[in-house]
C-alpha cells in the first residue's frame, strides 16, 4: 500500500495549498518510553563509570545522543566514542521495549484513526534512531498510520533546529503552514514554530508549554483541534 511504501521512502512529494498534515515526535507523545531510556542509559553509561542521575536524565531526554554523551563527557569526545556508547545503550532500549512492550498513551489511538480518516498526512519527526522509531511502532503496531518517518539520522541538527519539521513536510507533501507538530518538549515547540508550524504541546514530560494548544493528555483534545488549527 502507498502509506507503508511511503514511510520507508526518503522522496519528497511536491506541496500543495490543500495538503494538511500533522508530525509527530514520538517519545513523550505516542508512547512513554522514559524508564526504558533512563534504564538504558544508566546501564550504558555504568560501563563508562558514570552515574546518571534521574534528573540529570530528564534535562537531557529528547535530545539526540550525541549532545548528551558530549554534555557528559565533554564536547571533545570522538565520534567513535559516542557511536560505542550511544549502540550500546540503544540496543538495550530495544531490548527492553522488546520484552516488556509498550502500549500507547490515551488519545493516540483515536487521533491517528481520526486524522488518517479526514485525509491528514501524517509523519513521524523524532531525534530517535529509525531502529528505535521501527521498535515502538511495531510494539504498539501503529506503522500503518504514517506516511514518513523522518529519524535523527536523516537529519544534522537537533530540535529546536526546525530541519526535522521540514524535512518531514516535504517527504508528506505539505507546506510547512500546512503543518501541525505535536511536541511535548520546550526545544520540540521551539523548532516547530521556526518551522512556521502550529503546534500542540502535551505535558507528559514537562509542566508548563508554550504552544498554540496546551493539554495534559491528547484525550482531552476537542474534535475539531485539528481543524481550528489548520482549517480546510
Amino acid at each position: 500500500m502507498a502509506r507503508e511504501r511511503s514511510a520507508n521512502d526518503a522522496t519528497s512529494i511536491p506541496p500543495t495549498d490543500a495538503r494538511r498534515a500533522v508530525l509527530w515526535d514520538m517519545d513523550g507523545v505516542l508512547v512513554d518510553s522514559a524508564d526504558y531510556h533512563y534504564a538504558a542509559w544508566r546501564e550504558a553509561l555504568a560501563r563508562e563509570h558514570y552515574d546518571l542521575s534521574y534528573e540529570a536524565f530528564r534535562a537531557t531526554f529528547g535530545q539526540r545522543n550525541d549532545t548528551i554523551l558530549r554534555g557528559i563527557f565533554g564536547p571533545d569526545l570522538a565520534a567513535a566514542e559516542v557511536n560505542r556508547i550511544a549502540n550500546v545503550k540503544e540496543a538495550r532500549y530495544r531490548q527492553l521495549v522488546r520484552e516488556h512492550g509498550i502500549a500507547p498513551l490515551p488519545g493516540v489511538l483515536r487521533w491517528l484513526q481520526a486524522l488518517r480518516t479526514a485525509g491528514w498526512r501524517q509523519a513521524v519527526a523524532s531525534a530517535a534512531p529509525r531502529a528505535n522509531i521501527d521498535a515502538i511502532l511495531a510494539a504498539v503496531g501503529i506503522g500503518h498510520y504514517f506516511d514518513a518517518i523522518t529519524s535523527g539520522e536523516d537529519v544534522t541538527c537537533g530540535k529546536p533546529d526546525p530541519q526535522v519539521y521540514l524535512v518531514s513536510a516535504q517527504r508528506v507533501g505539505a507546506l510547512p503552514a500546512r503543518c501541525v507538530v505535536v511536541e511535548d518538549a520546550p526545544a520540540g515547540l521551539e523548532g516547530a514554530r521556526r518551522a512556521g508550524m502550529r503546534c500542540v504541546g502535551v505535558t507528559s514530560t514537562h509542566a508548563h508549554l508554550d504552544a498554540d494548544v496546551v493539554v495534559a493528555s491528547l484525550s482531552e483534545l476537542d474534535d475539531d483541534a485539528f481543524d481550528r488549527l489548520i482549517p480546510r
